[in-house]
């Protein structure tokens, strides 16, 4: 199965304390339950599945109501940092920034909004600047939603 993703943003933008690195935002339709999609994104152990190069996905702490709050995250490149996490349960968002002096960490968000056949995933990403490019390789944003899509496609509940 092809999976169509939308490119909606590309561009500089102002990520954290004026610093500028390189935007992302990306967009694809997924044919799940939007609450199956959920689950998926904000499950750590789920992420390995369908993150490219994710080695491991560790819980650090989560939320009264099991919501991860901090994950710790290795890639298969030696890269690692820990991501910290907030969410907005009705509206099916969730953000996540950069432990403080974590290096080659990323920033952004992501939406899943329902459609007629299940849910569209809108998903942003800024790369902080200075980060490699092989680090950069490692979560292109067109290449994550593609592959949650097809993992929500090939792993049904």
């Amino acid at each position: 199965m092809l999976f169509q993703v939308d490119r909606l943003l590309a561009t500089d933008g102002v990520i954290a304390h004026g610093k500028v690195g390189l935007v992302e935002i990306v967009a694809i339709d997924v044919q799940r339950p939007l609450e199956a999609c959920w689950r998926v994104l904000t499950t750590p152990a789920s992420l390995v599945h369908w993150v490219p190069g994710l080695v491991r996905a560790t819980l650090v702490e989560a939320r009264p109501d099991g919501l991860p709050r901090e994950v710790r995250f290795e890639f298969a490149a030696g890269l690692q940092y820990a991501l910290l996490y907030t969410y907005d349960a009705t509206e099916h968002v969730v953000r996540w920034e950069p432990r403080e002096h974590d290096q080659g960490a990323v920033r952004g968000f992501a939406r899943l909004e329902p459609t007629e056949v299940g849910a569209r995933l809108t998903y942003a990403l800024e790369h902080e600047p200075g980060r490699k490019a092989a680090e950069r390789v490692l979560d292109d944003p067109e290449s994550l939603v593609a592959s949650f899509a097809r993992y929500m496609h090939e792993h049904r509940d």
